[in-house]
């Protein structure tokens, strides 16, 4: 589903990725673990088109990333990609349901047909009765099911996440990670996961170790 040739990114002098070559198949779960400076983040960045690659090359099923003007990376961006960053970034001012909404309302939906949506992740998420809250009014692991709900909205190919549970207490961290392979189960999900919590990395179908901006190894489970 998702092909990365020989990936190599630089900022100035600084070579970060040093030529990563990586397949992704659709409903997999993978972890990217490495010590910090590995280049794991800027990794899961270019993949998500945040930022753009000093060279190599990133394919969707068959589709060149780097051959798309911005506007139509940003279209790409959100309709394919979905993201939880490890602070779940929910605009305060919202409500758990117009969070999860915006992004299908920038794709051009109807309202009416996302908000359904919408109220369809919250119960699967198992805050059905949060869907009026705002974040302030909700625990940090309830605000990260939140932000996991409204990276799914628009059916992407592949979630990135970035030490999703990196901020939540142990509870939060199992029940964050538990949720990540039903929605897999569920939808056939594909989920990209940087972190450092050593048993989310244990879960997934493969770890890929990162060091000095290459991919080390890889531990399929």
């Amino acid at each position: 589903m998702i092909e990365i040739e020989n990936l190599t990114k630089k900022f100035g002098d600084l070579q970060v990725l040093k030529g990563v070559n990586l397949t992704i198949e659709k409903g997999e779960v993978i972890s990217i673990v490495g010590s910090s400076g590995a280049g794991k983040t800027t990794l899961l960045q270019l993949i998500g088109t945040l930022d753009t690659p000093t060279g190599g090359a990133i394919r969707f099923n068959g589709v060149d990333l780097g051959r798309l003007s911005s506007k139509a990376l940003a279209d790409f961006r959100n309709r394919h990609i979905g993201f939880v960053f490890q602070f779940h970034q929910l605009l305060p001012e919202f409500t758990a349901l117009e969070n999860i909404v915006i992004p299908a309302l920038i794709a051009g939906r109807k309202r009416s047909e996302a908000e359904a949506e919408a109220m369809q992740l919250l119960q699967v998420m198992g805050l059905a009765e949060r869907a009026h809250h705002k974040p302030a009014e909700m625990s940090g692991g309830e605000n990260q099911r939140v932000a996991v709900a409204r990276a799914l909205i628009n059916h992407p190919d592949v979630v990135l996440a970035d030490e999703p549970s990196g901020s939540l207490d142990s509870k939060n961290k199992e029940e964050l990670h538990k949720l990540f392979f039903d929605l897999r189960d569920r939808y056939g999900q594909t989920f990209v996961i940087v972190t450092h919590d050593e048993a989310l990395a244990s879960y997934t179908d493969r770890t890929l170790h990162m060091v000095d901006g290459v991919i080390e190894n890889v531990i399929v489970k």
